[in-house]
């Protein structure tokens, strides 16, 4: 079984809150390689009384991060024993169309970016880089 290169976490045009998670994420893992130390990320989600996000907030203390406020989140984890994606996708009611579109385009980059570094598969990072230019087009997003 090839396995992938390595871990790593990125996003195309990273605002300083996503800077603080990176640091947090790669503290944790520095950490827990070389003494088994653990950190978290957590996410609260305030909902209204018909249970739809009116809040996002996280924290990620060894990145210096505590409830900070987000207007989208997009997780994606791997369940390895049913071979499939399980993902969580919210956004606040605040959250308006324009930032979303642009939320949209840096995360399809950042996927490319990482299935290059994860795979090695250039023509296909290529082909998804294409695509993501392709929906900024089409979405009228200016870089």
């Amino acid at each position: 079984m090839q396995r992938c290169n390595r871990f790593f976490y990125e996003t195309a045009g990273a605002p300083k809150e996503t800077d603080q998670l990176k640091k947090a994420i790669f503290a944790k893992t520095r950490k827990t390689m070389s003494n088994n130390h653990t950190s978290e990320v957590l996410f609260r989600i305030e909902l209204d009384e018909n249970r739809i996000p009116e809040n996002i907030l996280w924290t990620a203390k060894d990145g210096g991060v505590e409830n900070e406020e987000s207007k989208a989140i997009m997780l994606s984890i791997w369940d390895s024993k049913a071979k499939e994606s399980l993902r969580m996708d919210l956004w606040t009611k605040e959250m308006p169309v324009d930032e979303m579109k642009v939320f949209f385009h840096q995360t399809l980059v950042a996927m490319a970016d990482t299935f290059h570094r994860a795979t090695g598969d250039d023509k296909m990072s290529d082909t998804m880089k294409d695509f993501a230019s392709y929906f900024a087009e089409k979405m009228e997003i200016g870089k």
